[in-house]
């Protein structure tokens, strides 16, 4: 198995793109941030069989086990198959991201007033949802039964503690560190704004989805909000009525990354798995 040798340009946690068609390479040059050239995209999925599936991996043991994680489970497939997903832009420049790392926002309790922190998950391209499970699980089960603050909010903490225009002078040197890849690791690590992805379980709070934006710092390309699962009553083709589950998506995604067709082959493997979840499996 070869092994890709690291070449000046690169960052840490990807290389640099260098065999782009020129306009390609041109595009970042005419949106230089994320929220200039982000598409928004949305789609209800029929989760009938997702769901029948997931109450037999309840109670096969997988307690807990549920849409946040079969859509993760989706996406990290969905990225093995077409990998350009996992692309970021950042410098005004495309890289492709060495490893697949989504981040997600977890409140301590569902109380109120209580506080919320980010978790960061690290996954391979052949993950299935029972590693998606585990490593999700452990990372929240962390969080929650810690009140101490984890790296992210620790380096929250430090920048906040200097006066305002300390504070502002700090940040413009980390993006300028971060354009030219020159940020820590352990910075970049800790940063909820560094990752494949960024998903938001809107259906755990029992609302819609929303249209999120992409963050111009960092290197997310995508956010994906997912809502409550809803029931749809219609006539199937032999005029009966039926009961579908549907779950609604909403996508933002970053379009200097990849083409519109790239993007729509993408979705279009997700609403595959969704008609097939027993694929997320192995």
């Amino acid at each position: 198995m070869s092994t890709y040798k690291r070449r000046f340009g690169d960052r840490k946690e990807g290389r640099l793109l260098r065999s782009l068609p020129a306009f390609s390479k041109f595009i970042p040059y005419i949106m230089p941030t994320r929220n200039d050239a982000s598409n928004q995209y949305e789609e209800s999925f029929e989760v009938s069989d997702v769901d029948r599936r997931l109450r037999q991996l309840r109670v096969q043991g997988y307690k807990g086990i549920g849409i946040l994680h079969f859509i993760i489970a989706a996406y990290i497939r969905g990225v093995s198959m077409l990998p350009g997903i996992n692309r970021f832009v950042v410098g005004r420049r495309i890289y492709a991201r060495d490893d697949i790392s989504v981040v997600m926002t977890v409140k301590r309790s569902l109380s109120v007033d209580a506080t919320e922190t980010t978790i960061k998950v690290h996954f391979e391209p052949t993950d299935t949802i029972f590693d998606v499970y585990r490593k999700m699980n452990e990372k929240i089960d962390e969080i929650k039964a810690s009140d101490e603050n984890n790296n992210t909010e620790a380096v929250a903490e430090t920048f906040c503690r200097a006066p305002r225009f300390l504070l502002r002078f700090a940040l413009a040197i980390v993006r300028m560190l971060d354009y030219f890849g020159w940020l820590p690791e352990s910075l970049t690590e800790a940063s909820p704004f560094h990752g494949s992805m960024i998903i938001t379980d809107l259906g755990s709070l029992r609302i819609g989805p929303i249209f999120h934006h992409i963050y111009n710092f960092g290197t997310l390309p995508v956010f994906i909000a997912f809502g409550a699962k809803r029931h749809s009553y219609e006539l199937d083709r032999h005029g009966n009525m039926v009961d579908r589950k549907y779950v609604d998506c909403k996508f933002v995604m970053d379009e200097r990354t990849v083409d519109g067709h790239y993007y729509a082959q993408f979705l279009q493997a997700i609403r595959y798995l969704f008609q097939h979840p027993e694929v997320v499996e192995a």
